[in-house]
């Protein structure tokens, strides 16, 4: 299954500017196994986005179509086809 994966500008730098990326994975995957095919290609942004022990780091936000990812299965919650959007938080005043 195909995966559009939709970069913040934030983040673009990480992987040559791009605002998207597509991943073709198996049709059972998870988003672990998104975020390991994105380290394959580009691993600047997998390095954002997961610590050293493989988890998200809290300050990114993935949301699988409408939900974010913590709130379903967190990085074993299956793509299902659905696009994915990578989001920063964003602290201040």
């Amino acid at each position: 299954m195909i995966i559009d994966v939709k970069i913040p500008a934030a983040l673009a730098s990480e992987c040559g500017g791009a605002r998207h990326l597509t991943v073709d994975l198996d049709e059972h995957a998870t988003l672990a196994d998104l975020l390991d095919a994105v380290h394959t290609t580009h691993p600047r942004l997998a390095r954002r986005l997961r610590d050293e022990s493989g988890r998200l780091r809290r300050f990114v936000n993935v949301y699988i179509g409408d939900d974010e990812s913590r709130r379903l299965q967190g990085l074993h919650t299956p793509l299902a086809g659905k696009d994915i959007q990578i989001l920063p938080s964003i602290a201040g005043g």
